[in-house]
C-alpha cells in the first residue's frame, strides 16, 4: 500500500493549508464564540475544496481535514463531506445526485449527519420518523441531516420542516451543535435502501474525523514545541529538561499512529477494499491517542496551558470532543473484536 498523496491531493492540502492558516487565527476564533466562521466557510467553498474532495477522495479529505484541525477552523467541513457529498455521490439515485450535489459543493447547503444509529430515531407504520438524537454536530448551521434509523436505514431531512426541531446544545467544541427532534417528518430515503450504505457511511465518517484528531492533535503539539524550545528555566529552554523530551515524544509518535491508521483506512476505501476494521482502529487511535496527546500539549504548557484563553485550550477542548464523538476506547475497541471475531467465523465456515 501506498499513502503518497497524488498531485491533486496535495494541491488541496496545500490550498486548505494556506486559507485555514490565513484565515483562521486565535482573534477570529476569539470572536466567533461557539459559532461558525462564515466568512471561511465561503472562502473554502469559493476555492473549491468540498468539490475537490468529492472528486480526490477519502484520503484527500482526511488530508484536508488535517490542515483544519490544526487550526480548529470553525466551519462543517468534515459533517458536509462525509455525510452530504461523499454519502449522496456514493449511495444517491442520480435524480439526488443532481438535485442535491450542486449546493453541497457551492456551500449554500450544510449537511450533518444523526450518527452512529442508536436506535432513538424510528419509523412509523405511515413511512414518518419519529424520535430525538442527543446531539448532532453542526446542526444548528444544516439545511439537510443524515438520519440513520434504528434499522440502519438512511434518511435526508431538511431541517426546514416543521416536523423537524433543532434545539441548541453547547458541546465541549464550538461545533455549533443541537438536539434533533423529528415528530412525524416525511424523510427523503437515501438511494434505493442498498445495503452496506450505512456501514459504508459510518466507517466514512469514522476515519474523517480520525484525520481531523491527527490535525488537533499536530497543532497542540507545535504550539508545545513552541513553547517549550522559547520558554527558559533556570537559564535554559524548557525543551532541554528530560522529562519534557520524553512527553512530547510520546505525543509525536500518538499523532502519527492517529495519521497512519487514518490514511490506510481512507486509502483502503478510495481503493474499494473492505476498511471497516481499519476505520474503526482509525477511530480507538483518535480517540485514546488523542486524548493523551491534547492533555500533553496542555500539561507542557505549564500554568498557561489552564489558560482558558490561551490557543492550546481549544486543541484541548477539540480533542476531548473528537474523543466522545468517536467513541470511549472501550467502546471502539469492543465493536472492533466483535467485527473481527465475526469475520473469523465467516472464514473458518
Amino acid at each position: 500500500m501506498d499513502f503518497t498523496p497524488s498531485e491533486e491531493q496535495t494541491a488541496a492540502q496545500g490550498l486548505a493549508a494556506r486559507i485555514f492558516g490565513d484565515l483562521s487565527t486565535h482573534e477570529r476564533l476569539t470572536a466567533a464564540g461557539t459559532g461558525t466562521d462564515a466568512e471561511l466557510w465561503k472562502e473554502l467553498c469559493a476555492a473549491g475544496l468540498p468539490a475537490a474532495v468529492e472528486d480526490v477522495g477519502l484520503l484527500s479529505l482526511v488530508l484536508v481535514l488535517e490542515e483544519q484541525g490544526r487550526t480548529t477552523a470553525q466551519v462543517p467541513l468534515a459533517a458536509t463531506c462525509v455525510y452530504g457529498l461523499l454519502a449522496v455521490a456514493a449511495h444517491g439515485t442520480p435524480e439526488q445526485r443532481e438535485r442535491l450535489l450542486p449546493g453541497l459543493r457551492d456551500g449554500t447547503a450544510v449537511a450533518t449527519g444523526a450518527f452512529p444509529a442508536r436506535g432513538g430515531v424510528h419509523i412509523a407504520e405511515d413511512g414518518a420518523l419519529y424520535g430525538s438524537v442527543p446531539w448532532v454536530p453542526w446542526l444548528r448551521d444544516a439545511t439537510h441531516v443524515l438520519v440513520a434509523d434504528a434499522a440502519r436505514g438512511l434518511w435526508i431531512v431538511r431541517t426546514g420542516e416543521p416536523d423537524v426541531t433543532a434545539v441548541p446544545v453547547e458541546t465541549t467544541a464550538p461545533w455549533s451543535a443541537g438536539r434533533l427532534v423529528l415528530d412525524g417528518v416525511r424523510g427523503e430515503r437515501l438511494g434505493n435502501g442498498q445495503p452496506g450504505a450505512y456501514a459504508d457511511v459510518l466507517a466514512t465518517a469514522r476515519t474523517a474525523f480520525a484525520g481531523l484528531q491527527a490535525g488537533v492533535c499536530a497543532g497542540s503539539l507545535a504550539r508545545a514545541v513552541h513553547h517549550t524550545v522559547t520558554r527558559e528555566q533556570f537559564g535554559r529552554p524548557l525543551s532541554t529538561n528530560q522529562g519534557v523530551l520524553l512527553r512530547a515524544a510520546d505525543a509525536h509518535m500518538d499523532t502519527e499512529a492517529i495519521r497512519v491508521t487514518a490514511y490506510e483506512a481512507a486509502w483502503r476505501h478510495d481503493e474499494q477494499r473492505a476498511c471497516e476494521a481499519q476505520a474503526l482502529t482509525a477511530a480507538w487511535w483518535a480517540s485514546e491517542a488523542g486524548k493523551r496527546v491534547v492533555h500533553a500539549g496542555q500539561h507542557l504548557h505549564g500554568g498557561t496551558g489552564a489558560d482558558l484563553d490561551h490557543p492550546v485550550h481549544r486543541h484541548f477542548l477539540w480533542g476531548r470532543q473528537l474523543d466522545a464523538y468517536l467513541g470511549c476506547g472501550g467502546e471502539v475497541l469492543e465493536e472492533l473484536g466483535l467485527l473481527l471475531a465475526h469475520s473469523s467465523q465467516e472464514g473458518a465456515s
